[in-house]
């Protein structure tokens, strides 16, 4: 959800989004391992974001050395309890998202030989969040049980069902979180509005996940909180609204020292999801049209991609694919080639610093408003 944007990043802070971005990275590589750094989740940088926020000048930071995936230029970059809290954030969504692959027997999981790994590393990540928690006094166990209450939350869930039953966990997950950024910060009379703010944040992020997997969901028979509860995607516009506005009004309601990065993120880079998965208020065109221009564009940038508008290549599989990952990850295609093909997929993707570490290709709204 919070993926940057270089349309709506002003210049001075895109050094200050890579220093929270890079902070988090290097904790992951420090306290879990260099594969752990795969977990890099761009919405665990509102954690770290939050932290700073309250410490204005007097938060930690320490000129890195060198990297490859930053094109080898040195960054001054975010330490302390901000970043391990969001490096505790990352390892938790991807053992979650790991242990629901296992459990579903889908994803990564689904390949041959692929499952009993899976599960060691969903295993892995969970501990390693409990004993990153551990150093910043923060319970995980709590969290972990919020996280797997969600398989039960969406069992209940039927038509009729109200989307916040469903998104409850992920609230209760994110806004302890929030809260827990507040004791960070030495701001404890913070702990309130964040975990509004965090509750807001989950159900939003949860939404428009589900919107934005909508089509693809009904057309693999996957199950879909919008679809189980016959909300839809219409439905659930207001619903995305009122998170959005929960989230400014909490966020207000905080003391902070400094508000530039939490206005970036939280408002404009929440905005912009918002926008870019149920359209702008100014947009002059239905929202399934809308998606469907989207599909469009992907497979005219997959037919652009391919030396041949008929060649679809077949995916490889996990073993093949884990040896191409590795020679893309030794070479520096994945950070610094404009294009390389997926290891796994084999569909094209996109180096995450090929134009100067801006991590996205902006798909805008069509009118060019926020």
């Amino acid at each position: 959800m919070l993926a940057p944007c270089p349309s709506r990043t002003p210049d001075d802070l895109k050094p200050r989004w890579m220093g929270h971005f890079c902070g988090l990275c290097l904790e992951l590589r420090d306290d879990a391992g260099h594969l752990a750094r795969l977990t890099t989740n761009y919405d665990a940088l509102a954690l770290s974001v939050l932290v700073e926020a309250q410490l204005g000048d007097d938060a930690d930071s320490r000129n890195a050395g060198p990297c490859a995936l930053r094109g080898m230029r040195r960054q001054t970059v975010a330490t302390g309890g901000g970043p391990r809290l969001a490096a505790t954030a990352s390892l938790l969504l991807a053992s979650a998202k790991l242990r629901d692959h296992v459990e579903d027997g889908d994803g990564i999981a689904a390949r041959p030989g692929a499952r009993g790994l899976a599960g060691m590393t969903a295993d892995r990540l969970r501990a390693k969040a409990i004993g990153l928690g551990e150093s910043i006094a923060l319970d995980v166990e709590p969290l972990v049980a919020a996280i797997a209450g969600q398989r039960g939350a969406e069992a209940a869930c039927g038509p009729g069902t109200a989307l916040a039953e469903v998104t409850a966990p992920t609230e209760t997950a994110t806004a302890e979180l929030f809260a827990h950024a507040a004791v960070l910060g030495g701001r404890p009379e913070n702990a309130g509005a964040f975990r509004r703010a965090g509750a807001a944040f989950g159900r939003l992020a949860h939404l428009l996940d589900a919107a934005e997997d909508f089509d693809d969901d009904a057309a693999r028979g996957a199950w879909n909180p919008l679809a189980a509860t016959g909300t839809g995607v219409e439905g659930a516009r207001p619903l995305v609204r009122g998170a959005l506005a929960d989230l400014r009004a909490a966020l207000e309601a905080a003391s902070l020292v400094d508000r530039t990065m939490t206005g970036l993120l939280l408002d404009r880079y929440a905005h912009h999801a918002v926008s870019r998965t149920f359209g702008s208020t100014c947009a002059t065109y239905p929202a399934a049209e809308r998606r469907e221009h989207r599909r469009y564009r992907e497979r005219r940038r997959d037919r652009d991609y391919y030396d041949h508008d008929r060649y679809r290549p077949e995916g490889r599989n996990f073993f093949a694919g884990l040896c191409a990952f590795t020679f893309l990850c030794c070479t520096c295609q994945m950070c610094c080639r404009e294009h390389y093909e997926g290891p796994w997929s084999r569909k094209r993707r996109e180096g995450c610093c090929r134009d100067g570490c801006d991590c996205c290709d902006c798909d805008c709204c069509p009118c060019g408003c926020d």
